[in-house]
C-alpha cells in the first residue's frame, strides 16, 4: 500500500527527461486503454524503461482558465495532491524551471527539477495550449538526505476548446519513482493519481482568482 500511494503521488504531480544514462532507441508500444472511470479514460504503453500513460478527459471551463491554472506553478502545493513543495527557480520566455518535492505517506519524499515549456495556437473554437516539461536537476537544489531524487519525468498537457466553457485536456507522462516496484503496482497507483489529478484541477478552475481567463 505505501508503493500504491508513492507512485499514485508521482502521477498526479509530475506535470505535470534528465536520465542516469541515455535512453536506449526503440519504438513505443501501441496505446492499449486501460480504464475509463471518473471522466478519464486512461492508456498506456511500453516504454524502454516504464510504462508510458496517457489520459483524456474533459473539464468545465474554458482552455483559457485551464491553462491559467496549470502555469500557476507557484499554487500547486494548494491544490494538487502530495505535493510538498513546488517553487518557481526562473521564468523566461515560453518556459518555467520549478523545483518540486513529493510527500506520500509511509515513504521517503521524492523531488525533481522541471522545465515546463508552454506554447499556444489558433484552433476551431478558439485556442489550443501545450506545455511540456523534462527534468532539469542540474537547475535546481542539489539532492537531500531523505530525499529520493527522480532522474526519469518528462510529459505533456495538450488543451484543446471542446465547447464555450468545456476543454479537452490530454495528459501524458513518463516517469520512474526510483526503487524497484512491483508492474502491478506501478500500474494500479498510476490511474488512481492521475485520476485523482484530474479532480484536482477540475476543482481549481472554480476558484475565482482565475475569473476572466476565459
Amino acid at each position: 500500500m505505501k508503493y500504491l500511494r508513492l507512485v499514485s503521488a508521482l502521477a498526479s504531480c509530475c506535470l505535470c527527461a534528465g536520465l542516469i544514462a541515455a535512453e536506449p532507441e526503440a519504438t513505443p508500444g501501441e496505446w492499449k486503454l486501460i480504464s475509463n472511470k471518473d471522466g478519464v479514460a486512461l492508456y498506456r504503453r511500453q516504454r524502454p524503461l516504464s510504462n508510458e500513460s496517457k489520459a483524456i478527459g474533459e473539464i468545465a471551463a474554458p482552455a483559457a482558465v485551464v491553462h491559467a491554472v496549470l502555469n500557476d506553478v507557484e499554487s500547486y502545493a494548494r491544490f494538487l495532491p502530495y505535493t510538498a513543495e513546488c517553487r518557481v527557480l526562473k521564468r523566461e520566455g515560453d518556459s518555467i524551471v520549478t523545483y518540486q518535492r513529493i510527500s506520500a505517506p509511509l515513504v521517503s519524499d521524492r523531488d525533481y527539477t522541471l522545465r515546463i515549456h508552454s506554447t499556444s495556437k489558433t484552433a476551431e473554437g478558439g485556442t489550443s495550449y501545450s506545455s511540456r516539461w523534462e527534468t532539469e536537476n542540474a537547475l535546481g537544489p542539489p539532492e537531500k538526505s531523505g530525499v529520493v531524487r527522480v532522474k526519469l519525468c518528462e510529459g505533456s498537457w495538450l488543451l484543446e476548446p471542446a465547447g464555450p466553457n468545456s476543454t479537452r485536456a490530454t495528459y501524458m507522462i513518463y516517469t520512474d519513482s526510483g526503487g524497484v516496484l512491483p508492474a502491478f503496482i506501478k500500474n494500479t497507483g498510476s490511474q488512481i493519481g492521475i485520476r485523482k489529478m484530474f479532480a484536482a484541477i477540475r476543482k481549481q478552475t472554480q476558484n475565482p482568482k482565475y475569473k476572466g481567463k476565459g
